[in-house]
């Protein structure tokens, strides 16, 4: 490698609560190395790479990267482009003028994509430029990766909310609906199981993308439950399809928005839990039902961080920079889980990550597909980190009738 070239870092997608561990660890590890003349940071992805939209965080105080750190969603700013070949070696032109040696990109499958296309622009120019994929998403989809940083600490968030929706709904009673994120994978979804305490807990019910939605077994699943308890609280993942794969919200709304991707738009949505709710009050009779799209607040809610995740987030950063520096290597860095618990970090190829998407496995859901097994809560307990709150029911005993005892 070439002597004093500089560092590139870019974020993409979602934001997280601990993306910005990463991009410190990455800054602060890169700037003890004498070789790296320059850290920049690219401004909103790759759209600030074209753009040559930089910041030099060569000169920004460590104090303040460690208070960026704390702080949740992309410093940097985000896109949400996709970028095709052509804009891929706009994105090289850019690194190869500014004599960028290093590029590092923190973000999906999709990203993973774009720095495979950027590592072999390199290659065929025969320019000296080591890509890493960095990891990140809160939906814990990306291929050979046990877990992934920002899925952590929206999984604690999604639990702590249905450990107050359990409260609530057990003191007016009803059926309850929570959306959650995840087009195509339930993990965040399914991890609402650690909310239960209590025999009577919720949710009740868990439906994930990985299973097909069937809305007669849907109503049957729910009359049961109401009947036991007198209460049902569901969790459910946006991405929700029927048996010929065609996403649940679809087929019960007239209006179907599309994201720049040509996606259906499921996020920034009430619609799914509107009409489910509107279903369960037209057929099962029951009056009070309420639901939830969590959207954004799951990704970047301040003050709910699990500390493994933050400490991942920013070791899998460090861990880049050494991969690329020390062992001159290109790739994914991906986490691997060792022992009960403890993780490693490797490099893996970009091709066995990049567009790919991994699924929850068949030993995390039950065989119904409308709840998850133990063997999902033993694997993602110790991802929410320490100090999760409990709640408590009042368990004095009750007085004896003296009017009304019939």
């Amino acid at each position: 490698m070439g002597d004093n070239g500089k560092i590139l870092i870019a974020q993409s997608g979602g934001p997280t609560a601990v993306i910005n561990q990463t991009l410190a660890g990455i800054v602060l590890e890169a700037r003890k190395f004498t070789e790296v003349s320059r850290v920049y940071g690219a401004l909103r992805g790759v759209e600030g790479i074209v753009n040559e939209d930089f910041l030099d965080l060569t000169q920004e105080t460590t104090h303040n990267l460690e208070q960026v750190a704390l702080t949740p969603s992309s410093a940097l700013l985000s896109t949400r482009i996709k970028p095709d070949n052509k804009y891929c070696h706009d994105i090289f032109k850019v690194l190869k003028v500014h004599d960028i040696r290093y590029f590092f990109y923190i973000g999906g499958n999709d990203s993973a994509d774009t720095a495979r296309i950027v590592n072999e622009e390199a290659k065929l120019a025969k320019y000296d430029l080591r890509v890493i994929h960095v990891p990140k998403t809160i939906d814990n989809d990306l291929m050979l990766n046990d877990h992934t940083p920002g899925f952590g600490s929206a999984a604690r968030f999604v639990t702590q909310a249905f450990m107050g929706i359990n409260l609530d709904v057990r003191a007016l009673n009803g059926v309850y609906i929570g959306v959650v994120m995840g087009r195509h994978a339930g993990f965040l979804t399914a991890s609402s199981a650690i909310a239960r305490k209590y025999e009577a807990d919720g949710p009740h019910l868990i439906y994930l993308p990985e299973r097909v939605f069937d809305m007669n077994q849907f109503l049957l699943d729910v009359k049961e439950v109401y009947d036991k308890y007198g209460i049902c609280i569901i969790a459910i993942s946006e991405g929700i399809k029927d048996a010929s794969g065609i996403p649940i919200i679809t087929t019960l709304c007239k209006e179907i928005e599309k994201d720049g991707h040509g996606n259906v738009q499921l996020s920034g949505t009430g619609a799914l839990g509107d009409l489910l709710a509107d279903q369960i009050r037209e057929k099962l009779n029951i009056s009070r039902v309420r639901s939830d799209t969590f959207g954004y607040l799951q990704r970047s809610f301040f003050g709910c961080v699990s500390d493994i995740d933050q400490h991942e987030a920013r070791e899998v950063g460090e861990r880049a920079v050494q991969l690329a520096m020390w062992n001159d290597m290109d790739g994914s860095v991906t986490i691997s889980r060792t022992g009960n618990y403890s993780v490693d970090y490797l490099l893996d190829r970009f091709e066995d990550i990049a567009g790919q998407t991994r699924h929850m496995p068949d030993e995390f859901i039950n065989q119904a597909g409308n709840n998850v097994t133990d063997a999902f809560k033993f694997y993602v307990r110790p991802l929410l980190g320490s100090g999760l709150p409990q709640p408590s029911w009042v368990r004095a005993p009750r007085v004896s009738k003296l009017i009304n005892n019939d």
